[in-house]
This record gives C-alpha cells, sequence and structure tokens, in this order.
C-alpha cells in the first residue's frame, strides 16, 4: 500500500542558527497536508532531497547521519501504522488525528490501547495507563505498594471530578502540579472516615506527588508518553514526630499478664519480636521455621527486597519459637494497630505525648496518650533507636534495619532532648571523664617576656 507521506527538510523552515527541523508530510487529501515534527535539526543543505534523507556529509556536531536516517525510517513506519489504525477505526478527520497524535516517541503499540474521542482524535486515557502500571508493578514490588499506588490514583480521580475537567498528559504542568496540591490540602475529603476530615498531611501529599512522578517517568521511558516537564515538581516533606519505646517499656509489654486476655498474646508477641528485630510488620508477621538458622535471622524484606541478617535476642528466639511450635496464624495490620494500643494502655504506657504536624498550610498540635501513638511502625522505631543510644555504630543497625541512606535512617531516631544531653555525657565519660581542661596552670611569663 503506497502512502502519500515523505520526510521533507527545506530552507522554508530554516531558524536563525542556520538549522531546519525535518517534518514528515502526510497528504490525507488531494487539497490537503499535514506536517509532522520529527525534532531533528539539520542545516537543510545537508538534506539529499532526491534520495529524501540525510546527507552523509553532515557534520558530527549535528548528529550522525546513518543514525539519524535509522530515526526517520522508524518515525515513517510509525506514522503509516497510524494510517492503517485510523482507516480501519473510521476515524473522521484523518489529518487531525495523526496530527494530535504522533509524536517521535510514539509506538503505535500504544493505539490498540487508547480509546477514540468523538473528534475522532485519540488521548491515551491517564487512569488506564495508571491501571497497566500497577499491573505490571504487581509482582515486582512488596504486596502494600500497589495499594499506595491506588492511593494515588484516587487522589488523582478525586481531583478530576473536583476541577470538572478531564485531566490528559497534555494537561500535565506546574500549574496542574500546584493547584493538585492545594486540592490535596485543603479541598480533599478523605474517604472511610466516620467523621468529615478535609485535607491531607504534608508527607501523604509528598507521597502522591513521588509516586505520580515515578509513574509519568515510567510512561515516558516506554515511549508511551512525550516527555513531560515536572521542574518545580517538588515532593514535600516535614520531619515525622513518632514515638518509640524504651527497653523498660518494651520489657513491661513483654512480661506483661495476659492470661485474662489470651486473644492478645500473639498480637504482644509480635509487637515485642518486631522492637527487637528492627522488622517491618509485613516482615515480622509472616516469618518462617526456616528463616532461623543457628540463633540468626535471615529475611529478604518486601519493601526493598534487601537481604538482612539479624542477630536474635533470647527473648525474640523464644517468640520465635512459640510462634512455630503452636503454628500462630498470620495478623492482619489493622488488628495488630488496634490490640496492641490496649496492651501498651494495660503496660502503663500512658503519659501524654503532645506532636505537631501541618495541617491546612498550619501547625496542629495533637495530645493523646503515649499507647495511642503506637502503631506497627513504632517496632522499627524503637529498634533503632534503642540500639542509637545503647552505642551501636549507625553502620550496623543500618545493616539490620536495611536502610540504605545515613539520612533516611536518622528519619527513625527519636529521642528527647534529655536522652540527646545524656548521651553526650557518656560519650564524654567514656573519652576519660566530664572535665573540659586539665590542672594544669599555664605559664605566661615566657609568653610576656617576648613582648
Amino acid at each position: 500500500m503506497k502512502f502519500p507521506i515523505k520526510p521533507i527538510c527545506d530552507e522554508r523552515f530554516i531558524r536563525k542558527d542556520g538549522t531546519s527541523f525535518i517534518y514528515i508530510q502526510y497528504c490525507y487529501s488531494a487539497h490537503s497536508r499535514t506536517l509532522l515534527n520529527t525534532k531533528i535539526l539539520i542545516p537543510p543543505i545537508y538534506w539529499n532531497q532526491k534520495k529524501e534523507c540525510v546527507s552523509e556529509k553532515l557534520p558530527e556536531k549535528f548528529g550522525q547521519a546513518d543514525e539519524i536516517n535509522f530515526e526517520l525510517k522508524q518515525m515513517m513506519r510509525t506514522v503509516e501504522d497510524l494510517i492503517v489504525y485510523g482507516t480501519k477505526k473510521d476515524v473522521p478527520h484523518i489529518g487531525k488525528f495523526i496530527k494530535k497524535t504522533f509524536t517521535p516517541q510514539f509506538k503505535i503499540s500504544v493505539a490498540e490501547k487508547v480509546d477514540l474521542n468523538k473528534q475522532g482524535a485519540v488521548d491515551i486515557n491517564i487512569f488506564d495507563q495508571i491501571d497497566e502500571y500497577i499491573k505490571s508493578k504487581e509482582k515486582k514490588v512488596c504486596k502494600d505498594m500497589p495499594r499506595i499506588y491506588r492511593n494515588m490514583k484516587d487522589h488523582l480521580r478525586a481531583f478530576e471530578e473536583f476541577r470538572k475537567k478531564p485531566i490528559t498528559f497534555d494537561s500535565l504542568d506546574l500549574n496542574f502540579y500546584e493547584e493538585f496540591v492545594d486540592f490535596l490540602m485543603f479541598e480533599y475529603v478523605q474517604r472511610r472516615r466516620n467523621d468529615t476530615v478535609v485535607g491531607l498531611k504534608v508527607n501523604t501529599i509528598g507521597k502522591t506527588i513521588k509516586q505520580f512522578r515515578t509513574f509519568l517517568r515510567n510512561r515516558m521511558r516506554k515511549r508511551i508518553i512525550a516527555p513531560i516537564d515536572m521542574d518545580g515538581w517538588t515532593i514535600l516533606e516535614e520531619e515525622v514526630d513518632a514515638v518509640y519505646l524504651s527497653m523498660n517499656e518494651i520489657n513491661s509489654i513483654y512480661n506483661l499478664d495476659l492470661s485474662t486476655y489470651p486473644h492478645l498474646v500473639n498480637y504482644r508477641n509480635d509487637f515485642v519480636l518486631g522492637c527487637l528485630t528492627g522488622l517491618r510488620f509485613s516482615d515480622f508477621s509472616e516469618l518462617m521455621k526456616d528463616d532461623v538458622r543457628k540463633d540468626m535471622l535471615y529475611k529478604k524484606q518486601n519493601k526493598s527486597e534487601h537481604w538482612v541478617v539479624i542477630p536474635l535476642r533470647d527473648e525474640a528466639l523464644k517468640i520465635l519459637n512459640t510462634r512455630f511450635d503452636s503454628n500462630v496464624n498470620v495478623l492482619t495490620n489493622g488488628d495488630f494497630n488496634k490490640h496492641i494500643k490496649t496492651i501498651a494502655k494495660m503496660a502503663g504506657i500512658t503519659g501524654p505525648i503532645k506532636f505537631s504536624h501541618k495541617k491546612h498550610g498550619k501547625d496542629a498540635i495533637e495530645t493523646k496518650p503515649k499507647h495511642e501513638w503506637i502503631t506497627s511502625h513504632t517496632c522499627r522505631r524503637s529498634f533503632c533507636t534503642n540500639e542509637f543510644l545503647a552505642g551501636t555504630p549507625v553502620e550496623l543497625i543500618m545493616k539490620i534495619s536495611g536502610h540504605k541512606s545515613v539520612k533516611d535512617f536518622y528519619k527513625y531516631i527519636r529521642i528527647t532532648s534529655e536522652e540527646a544531653g545524656q548521651k553526650i555525657k557518656d560519650l564524654w565519660k567514656s573519652r576519660g571523664g566530664t572535665k573540659a581542661f586539665n590542672d594544669q596552670k599555664e605559664d605566661y611569663s615566657l609568653i610576656q617576656s617576648t613582648f
């Protein structure tokens, strides 16, 4: 089948620097044509009009002639495929359809996955692409990540409904980013809440933007969409106020008499196990007997797929042996977070704790008993903080916790000003004492005699 398309490059399109874009010309009727920009720039004098290709004499600073010609052939095939696709679908205004759809990065395989709108133009549906992205990642990431991706999609869908205008890849720019962040911070109504809660916390917004940027970069790398300028798409972040439990508090939970509440025993044991190993809930809730070898725990972390080897304290080993012998069922995170608060309250961990965070752009202060702040993540923070306070080198703690950067690790350290002061005092003592100066008096007579 012969298509009325050809590459062109001449002085009609010349720029101030002496170069011109190479276009693909498509004549879709006897009197109508469209020009498709390949985004390739060369001086027109190096364009071979007869052979419709770049001359081999093209200076190297403009690129390699053979590579450019190969790219042009690829783009020509794409245009041909788009024409076939549009013809099969009976697309009206075929020229407008090709003009809107074609980009130098476009692959026709994508066209089979897109929807035709009433004008006959092709739009790659952003939500369909997110679904495909989630599906492609399900077997490659930890179990919790698809939920995070879906949350990002829900936030985007809610914004589309709020702005009463479809979100397309073409609409993504700095203005979109700023409007999206403002919506999430001031307008978004949180779902599955008994009370109406408007607006998300700063770190939740930051996580949404981070996942959305990652998704877009994936689509760009696959050449499904054209490059998007995300300069200025800052990932918002604030330091999180979060509690940790001291070794004494963990001990009080470990020794708590739960004979009257046997249904809480497994939750208590798993919490203590998490505090003594630094594992995430997704890891310590699914440990198997084969993971323990010679009093050491070998575990591939679900989130990072990073192998860690953790020495087991006597209490941790005892908890694991009890679990394996009793064939304990896997616990759910929701139930775990609910019951561990009850257990901590029974252990007397009830002192008031005040935390603040940004909400609606302002500081929101909240005071609750300490046990109300406890979640499954408290285990991991407690392990890192207690080991840090005990003087364990940070690089060794990171080998166990699986943190890849010191910056991320220190986000987990939660110590009071008093604990920080005591830590410094202990370091002074280890260096020889708290005295800053020795008792020897300086002899200033020699210094004075020189003047």
